[in-house]
Formats: structure tokens, C-alpha cells, sequence
């Protein structure tokens, strides 16, 4: 699955050698982090995130076919390596 997101992100992307997708397991689940160049970001969103979540779709439907359940996160660079705090983004 791994080598099927990195195929479509990097045909996708204007800096395909910044992509990064790193797997983690995460209760019973192969979840896919993908980091890409900040000005790729919103390509890769889409409108309203139709994009990815079209190839989240995609994921889904054949990780199911294989008996795997896979998701996709978007890590952004710009945010700290834990994420923000439970109340909210700094000002």
C-alpha cells in the first residue's frame, strides 16, 4: 500500500523528492503519515480536501481487499513534532 500512495502522491506533487510517507501501526491499523513540501500542501489537499480523500478512498477500498485497514494523515511541517495542545493553536 505504501508503494501505491507514493506512486500517486509523487505524480501529483511539484517537489516529489520532498514526499515522505512513514507507516505506523496504530490499534490494528496501518496508518500512513505523508509529509510533503508546504507548497504542495494544498494540491495534495484539494478543495475542500476532495483529493485526499479520494485517495484516502482509494486506500481504503485496496487495503479491504487485501484484509488490511490502512488510513491516511497529512503531517504539516509547520506544526510542532506532537502536535498542538488539546485547547487549541497559538495566536
Amino acid at each position: 500500500m505504501q508503494a501505491f500512495l507514493e506512486t500517486v502522491i509523487k505524480g501529483m506533487v511539484e517537489y516529489p523528492e520532498a514526499v515522505q510517507i512513514h507507516a505506523r501501526e496504530r490499534r490494528g491499523e496501518t496508518v500512513y503519515e505523508v509529509q510533503v513540501h508546504p507548497g504542495d500542501m494544498g494540491r495534495l489537499v484539494g478543495r475542500r480536501g476532495s483529493t485526499v480523500n479520494a485517495i484516502r478512498t482509494l486506500l481504503s477500498a485496496g487495503a479491504a481487499r487485501k484484509g488490511m485497514r490502512c488510513a491516511l494523515e497529512l503531517v504539516d511541517e509547520r506544526e510542532p513534532a506532537g502536535g498542538y495542545p488539546a485547547w487549541g493553536r497559538p495566536e
